[in-house]
């Protein structure tokens, strides 16, 4: 039960513009033929679904739909004013029209790219891009069905050296055009001020020569010596984040559990977790994961586990009585398994039961729409 470690500062590159590796998630897309003078052409079934908002996400949201269906709607194709205006609520009526699409990763298409893209890039590299994002969005498709692990892997390096491709031609529209924020507006979002935590007069100064200095390398384009100021701001700032992000105590960790645990085992628990909590400070994973294990197999003893009853009930479909049978004798003998901290033989009993339930899984998996026009509170927003 290893504790996830709170990275406490991070960063963000501002050369990068990403282009996400997304798992795909067969969907049924429909296909339709349609026949011109000229050609004929498949093209995508556009849809339209009215239902209710289950789930909100930046990019997309879950609509349960009045035909009993499950959607992920994509809103890549939309403005982030457009979003916003939507004033999405949880349990609103939503009509929406769009396209089927057959994986996640079909949602993020080059024209989606290229408006993220500065409007000075040429139309010569533009289309130098839009080969490399092709390339890529064939490899992705290549890898969502390849089984073979080292094979996957070539394929992802490969992803890797066209990203690489795309970064060298998009570099110097994206420096032409960036601007940087003040030293100020920069400081401020980390959030000090917030904790009324002060930054000593003379860790400032030195702050404020470093950035401008990251500043001057980021445009130069010279990302290892960029990379080295950050590194330096980090090590002024670092006492300070420990400060804005201090470690849980051992009676927060405690509280945090909800168990029944005896005074006895907690005295003996105590050391050992302050020991998980410098190695993970000092980034000894061995040492880290060691602890947290053994932190587990104390306090296992005083976790119930969910009944086989509470754990159905988390699925928005009905599992048949003959598959229900095989199900808890499986789920039982998981649980206890976990329990007694035999991790390898409990998950050989959750991968018979993930095989039982994947058909139910494939069934009533969302269907993926990109989508085209938004209609909410009377509003019809259209995809930009």
């Amino acid at each position: 039960m290893k504790k996830p470690i709170k990275k406490s500062w991070m960063i963000a590159s501002a050369l990068t513009i990403g282009m996400a590796v997304l798992t795909p998630l067969q969907a049924g897309a429909t296909e339709v033929k349609t026949t011109d003078s000229s050609s004929t052409t498949i093209i995508q079934l556009e849809q339209k679904i009215t239902g209710k908002i289950k789930g909100i996400y930046g990019d997309g949201m879950n609509i349960k739909g009045n035909d009993g269906k499950n959607y992920y709607v994509s809103f890549y194709k939309f403005s982030a004013e457009q979003i916003e205006k939507m004033n999405l609520v949880e349990g609103q009526e939503i009509s929406v029209e769009g396209s089927v699409v057959e994986s996640y990763s079909d949602f993020y298409t080059f024209a989606v790219y290229k408006k993220e893209l500065p409007k000075e890039v040429t139309k010569e590299d533009l289309t130098k891009l839009e080969k490399l994002f092709n390339e890529i969005k064939k490899l992705e498709k290549e890898v969502s069905k390849e089984e073979n692990e080292e094979e996957k892997e070539k394929k992802y390096e490969e992803i890797n050296k066209i990203h690489e491709e795309m970064s060298k031609i998009t570099k110097p529209y994206i420096l032409a055009n960036w601007q940087p924020q003040s030293y100020e507006e920069y400081i401020q979002e980390f959030g000090f001020n917030e904790k009324n935590i002060v930054i000593k007069e003379n860790d400032t100064t030195q702050l404020k020569a470093i950035y401008a200095e990251w500043v001057q390398l980021v445009k130069s384009g010279d990302e290892e010596k960029a990379n080295d100021k950050h590194d330096e701001l980090y090590k002024i700032l670092q006492p300070y984040f420990d400060e804005l992000y201090p470690p849980q105590t051992f009676e927060e960790f405690v509280k945090e559990l909800q168990l029944d645990i005896p005074a006895e085992t907690l005295a003996k628990l105590k050391p050992v977790f302050e020991n998980a909590q410098k190695a993970d400070k000092e980034e000894d994973m061995e040492l880290s994961n060691k602890l947290w294990h053994e932190i587990y197999q104390m306090i296992s003893p005083y976790i119930k586990p969910v009944t086989f009853e509470e754990y159905m009930s988390d699925f928005e479909f009905e599992v048949s009585e003959a598959d229900k049978m095989q199900l808890k004798p499986l789920y039982e003998e998981a649980s206890a398994l976990d329990k007694n901290g035999d991790f390898e033989k409990a998950q050989e009993k959750w991968e018979a039961i993930y095989k039982i339930l994947e058909p139910y899984f494939e069934v009533n998996q969302d269907t993926l729409i990109s989508a085209s026009k938004v209609t909410i509170n009377g509003q019809d927003y259209l995809a930009e």
